[in-house]
């Protein structure tokens, strides 16, 4: 039957209907896009570790978060300061809260270095006002900003709504304008992105002293152990943290892209561009991939010679290392590490010689100890010496210090005790698979990667570790095993050398 003239209309208006439906339907996706585009802090969602690096805020107030580039630390930076000037902190945040209006700093090298990151990050591209507010800071927070001179796009300044009902201000600087512009009246936190000057950055920490508020620095280490770095990696306190985020903690990557990235750059720069550890170049002392001295923990056989290295420390850490040697196949295992400043022991109360051994006994009542040659000097307490007094704690100390083996017609004792020589030995070991480090010892394989030398020479600075392990090494002759050990007369200890795998 032929439709009617009414089935035609009824059918046209639904046409229409539809797209009538379909246009609202686009228009509501596109309201939702502008608004998710404008409150992106509503979005964030941390990975684990930039959720740790927001979490320590909360005890620490001085904060490094250390990574690689494009991980995330800069957005992680943006997001946290967004949440200071607006106070709209999300629920899963454990972090600092301000429930005031605030005043901050922000800024990078250059200005320019600040409009591209610092800027961009928390407003919106620059060069397009139409999309300010699309940063970490929302845009119905967004009240107000003035112009930098001199720099297009560039922001001086930014008016920002605070829940409280008050309005947050945050101020845009650089490094290369030297400290004199980091000067201001009180400020409640400061943000650093990428390395300051050391007296940029104290200029920061002055500018907080009166708020205690937060010094956050984001950073990938490209200049190597500068002395903000060490600052944080090398003179830890309780108010301060080093946090480190490497390309595996990086949720956005597949395994795959990973991989590409990270062979994507010269082989010298791969650990601060991928891992956040500090830039040495060819300046590195052990320019060995982790992977090939890493490995899992497991028992130590009892047939396997053993010996504890220890490094005093008097304005340093006093360390310690457990190695296990199989002598069969002349391979040597960091198989336990031990690292304490004296200071941390004092404030308990606690004498550092009595607390130092204690910590590391339980690796063997007769594990053999070799020491370096300052375990001859007298403390000025007790007038007696120092290897003498851990003697007197119960440690099997060897009874001479730690030297290389003799050659020729050297008698024990007097091969010399050479850092370049052990070192070349430790290397040796590494690069023929005769060294190991089990994979758990986060303080030893710290120490390995920032171990290096400036202008030819040895940086005598965070190697505690290293040198404990290179003190056992070079007295492993004197390895016991732990049968060999239970008839081994420490008292009276003659240097009578563990040969069998050594070639001598």
């Amino acid at each position: 039957m032929p439709s009617s003239k009414n089935d035609s209309t009824v059918s046209l208006k639904s046409d229409e209907q539809r797209k009538r439906d379909l246009i609202e339907k686009i228009l509501i996706l596109e309201e939702i896009e502008r608004r998710k585009r404008e409150n992106w802090l509503a979005q964030y969602h941390p990975y684990a570790k930039q959720k740790e690096f927001h979490t320590a805020g909360l005890r620490y107030r001085e904060r490094l978060f250390r990574a690689g580039n494009q991980l995330g630390k800069t957005l992680a930076g943006a997001a946290e300061v967004a949440m200071h000037l607006t106070g709209r902190y999300p629920d899963w945040w454990e972090g600092k809260r301000f429930d005031h209006a605030t005043r901050g700093m922000a800024g990078s090298e250059s200005a320019e270095l600040t409009r591209k990151g610092v800027q961009r990050l928390l407003v919106g591209t620059p060069e397009d006002r139409k999309a300010w507010g699309t940063g970490s800071i929302p845009k119905d927070c967004l009240v107000g900003w003035s112009m930098k001179s001199g720099v297009a796009d560039a922001i001086a300044s930014i008016t920002v709504k605070h829940m409280s009902g008050g309005n947050s201000t945050l101020q845009f600087a650089s490094y290369d304008q030297g400290r004199t512009k980091w000067q201001a009246d009180t400020l409640d936190f400061v943000w650093f992105d990428e390395e300051p000057p050391p007296d940029v950055y104290s200029e920061g920490i002055t500018r907080t002293n009166t708020s205690m508020g937060p010094v956050i620095l984001t950073m990938t280490p490209l200049f190597g152990m500068s002395e903000v770095v060490r600052r944080f990696m090398s003179d830890p306190t309780d108010d301060r943290i080093d946090i480190c985020m490497t390309i595996e903690d990086a949720e956005h990557y597949t395994p795959e892209e990973r991989a590409r990235i990270i062979a994507s750059y010269p082989e010298h720069e791969r650990d601060a561009r991928t891992k956040g550890y500090p830039s040495l170049g060819s300046g590195r002392i052990f320019p060995i991939t982790e992977s090939l001295i890493s490995c899992e923990a497991f028992k130590i056989p009892d047939h396997w010679a053993e010996i504890g290295g220890l490094d005093f420390g008097y304005d340093h850490p006093t360390a310690a290392a457990h190695l296990a040697w199989d002598r069969d196949s002349d391979i040597v295992y960091v198989v336990a590490a031990y690292k304490k400043k004296g200071s941390d022991i004092s404030i308990l109360g606690l004498s550092p010689t009595v607390a130092h051994a204690a910590a590391v006994k339980p690796w063997g009542k007769n594990l053999p100890w070799a020491w370096p040659h300052d375990g001859l000097q007298h403390d000025k307490g007790s007038g007696e010496e120092l290897a003498f007094q851990y003697r007197k704690q119960g440690l099997k100390m060897l009874p001479q210090k730690a030297t290389h083996p003799p050659h020729g017609d050297q008698i024990e004792g007097q091969g010399g005790n050479g850092v370049e020589a052990g070192l070349a030995e430790m290397l040796d070991r590494m690069q023929t698979g005769r060294w190991k480090v089990f994979s758990h010892l986060v303080d030893w394989f710290d120490e390995f990667r920032l171990y290096h030398r400036k202008e030819g020479k040895v940086v005598k600075e965070f190697d505690d570790l290293l040198s404990a392990s290179r003190y056992g090494m070079m007295m492993l002759r004197f390895a016991k095993s732990k049968r060999d050990s239970e008839s081994f007369d420490f008292e009276s200890a003659v240097f009578t050398p563990s040969v069998r795998g050594m070639g001598y």
